[in-house]
C-alpha cells in the first residue's frame, strides 16, 4: 500500500513525508480520514497550508468534535455558522471567556474554510460568503453579549425611533465596508467598520445617566477588543476603524444624524467609493436600513456624474506611486493588473450610473459585471476577461493567505511555497502559474488603461 503521500510533487512529498509522524504521532486518526476524506486528501490538504498542519497538531481535541459534526465535503453554510457559534456561546459567562469562545470558534471554522477552498471542494463564491458569514456571525454575537453587559453596567440608552419617533432602547449599528460590506471576505483579512447609533439621548436604570454617544463608545471599544485583542487563543479579527468620518481622530461611534451631516456636508470623492459596499453587519437591522437609506444620496447621484473618473484616477495614481516606492510591484492586489484595478473599473460605473440605472446598486463585484453587461455598458468579452481575471486573482489571493492563515497578497520567493500555490491553483509548475497570472494582469491593465486612464498612462501615451 502506497503512502498517502505518494502523489505529491517532489518537494512537497519530502517535507510531508518528514513531518507526517510529527502531525499525527499515533498514525493518521480515524476521525479524519474515512468515509469521507481519504488519507491522500489528508496529505494533499496539509501540504498545501502550515495552517492546517498545525491546527492539526497543536488542536485536534477542537478540530474532532467540529469534523464529526460537519464533515469537511459538506458546506459552509451560515445556518450552520449560526448554530456553532451558539454552541460556543452556552459556555460565556464572562468577557474573558466571550474572547476565549470566540477565538476559539475562529479557529475551527478557518480551519473548515481554508481546507475547503485550498482543496477546491468549495468554489470563490462560497469560500468569500462563509468567511464574511462567519464575520458577521462574530461580530454580532460579541456585540449582543457585550450590549447585555454595558447595559448592566450604565443602563439602557434610549433615544428616538428612527421609524417610529417612539422613544426606544437603542442599539448600535455596525457598517461593514469594503469586502465585508460585498460578502466577498478573504479567508485572513482584517475588517473595516463603522459604527453607528440612532439618535441622541442618554441610558436610564443605571447609577448615573450616561450621554448615549459615551455609551456606545465605550461598547464598540469592547467589541473591537474582543475581537482584536491578541491572546493566548489568537485573534478574531484584526479591526480597521479608519474609514469613519475624520478618520482616527473622529469619535468611535455617531448618531445617524450627524452621519447624514458628515456625508452631505464634508464627504469625499473616497468615501463615495468607500461607501458603495457598505452593508450593516451587526446590531439592528431595521434601523441600520433606514440610516443606509438616508445615506443613499451621497453614495448614488441622481445625474450621471464623470467626475467619479477623475477621483478614480488621483486614487488610483497614490496607490501606484506607493507601489513603486514600496516595491509592491508582485503585490496582485495593488500592483498593475490586479484586484484592485477591477474594483475601481466596475465602482467607477456604479458611482458615475448608479443613481440613474439601480441594477448597479449592490454590493457584489461579480453580480455587477453581469449588470454592466446587461445595460451594454461593458461588451461582454471585458466582461468576461475582468471576470476571469478576478475569480483567478481571489483564488490565487486566497492560496497565498491560507498557506499560514496570514493576510499577504505578495507571491512567494522560496520555492516550498511557489509549489504550494501552483498545486493549489491547479498548474503543474510555478511558471505556468506565472505565466497564466501574466495574462489576467495584462488584460486587467489594459482594460483599465481604456476605461480609467491615470496620469501615469496619459504621460506615457504622451511620450510615445
Amino acid at each position: 500500500m502506497s503512502e498517502p503521500w505518494a502523489s505529491l510533487p517532489g518537494a512537497l512529498k519530502e517535507e510531508i513525508s518528514g513531518c507526517w509522524p510529527s502531525v499525527f504521532p499515533e498514525g493518521l486518526p480515524g476521525w479524519l480520514a474515512g468515509d469521507h476524506v481519504s488519507e491522500a486528501d489528508v496529505a494533499e490538504a496539509v501540504s498545501r497550508s502550515l495552517f492546517l498542519r498545525q491546527t492539526l497538531e497543536r488542536h485536534p481535541e477542537q478540530i474532532r468534535p467540529a469534523v464529526a459534526a460537519r464533515p469537511l465535503t459538506e458546506p459552509t453554510t451560515e445556518a450552520w455558522l449560526a448554530d456553532r457559534w451558539r454552541d460556543y456561546l452556552q459556555n460565556v459567562d464572562s468577557e474573558p471567556a466571550l474572547h476565549a469562545a470566540l477565538r476559539q470558534y475562529r479557529r475551527e471554522v478557518q480551519f473548515r474554510i481554508i481546507w475547503r477552498d485550498l482543496m477546491k471542494w468549495a468554489d470563490l463564491h462560497e469560500t468569500m460568503t462563509a468567511t464574511s458569514a462567519f464575520a458577521d456571525v462574530a461580530i454580532d454575537g460579541a456585540l449582543s453579549w457585550l450590549y447585555e453587559k454595558v447595559c448592566e453596567e450604565f443602563g439602557t440608552p434610549m433615544g428616538r425611533d428612527p421609524v417610529t419617533g417612539a422613544h426606544v432602547p437603542q442599539k448600535m449599528v455596525v457598517l461593514g465596508m469594503g469586502k465585508l460590506g460585498g460578502r466577498e471576505l478573504n479567508v485572513s483579512s482584517d475588517i473595516d467598520l463603522i459604527f453607528a447609533f440612532p439618535s441622541q439621548g442618554e441610558t436610564e436604570g443605571g447609577r448615573r445617566a450616561l450621554d448615549n454617544q459615551q455609551f456606545f463608545i465605550r461598547l464598540g471599544q469592547r467589541l473591537i477588543q474582543a475581537l482584536d485583542q491578541i491572546t493566548a487563543d489568537g485573534f478574531v479579527f484584526r479591526v480597521d476603524m479608519r474609514l469613519r468620518p475624520y478618520g482616527q481622530s473622529g469619535a468611535l461611534a455617531l448618531s445617524f444624524a450627524a452621519l447624514e451631516t458628515y456625508y452631505q456636508d464634508q464627504g469625499r470623492d473616497w468615501e463615495r467609493y468607500a461607501m458603495v459596499k457598505a452593508r450593516v453587519v451587526a446590531g439592528d437591522q431595521r434601523a441600520g436600513q433606514v440610516l443606509m437609506e438616508s445615506l443613499k444620496p451621497f453614495v448614488y447621484r441622481k445625474y450621471i456624474d464623470f467626475s467619479a473618473f477623475e477621483s478614480l484616477r488621483t486614487m488610483k495614481d497614490m496607490i501606484s506611486r506607493e507601489v513603486r516606492r514600496k516595491g509592491l510591484e508582485n503585490n496582485i492586489k495593488l500592483g498593475s493588473g490586479g484586484i484592485r484595478e477591477i474594483e475601481f473599473v466596475v465602482q467607477a460605473f456604479q458611482l458615475i450610473r448608479g443613481g440613474r440605472d439601480r441594477e448597479l446598486q449592490q454590493r457584489e463585484l461579480l453580480q455587477i459585471l453581469k449588470e454592466l453587461q446587461e445595460l451594454e455598458l461593458l461588451p461582454s468579452r471585458v466582461v468576461g476577461e475582468l471576470r476571469g481575471a478576478y475569480v483567478f486573482l481571489r483564488n490565487l489571493e486566497h492560496a497565498l493567505q491560507g498557506m499560514e492563515d496570514k493576510q499577504t497578497q505578495v507571491l512567494p520567493e522560496d520555492a516550498l511555497s511557489c509549489a504550494r500555490v501552483a498545486r493549489i491553483m491547479g498548474f503543474d509548475s510555478w511558471e505556468d502559474c506565472l505565466s497564466a497570472l501574466e495574462e489576467h494582469r495584462s488584460r486587467v491593465a489594459r482594460h483599465f488603461a481604456d476605461i480609467i486612464a491615470t496620469e501615469d498612462q496619459d504621460d506615457a501615451d504622451e511620450g510615445g
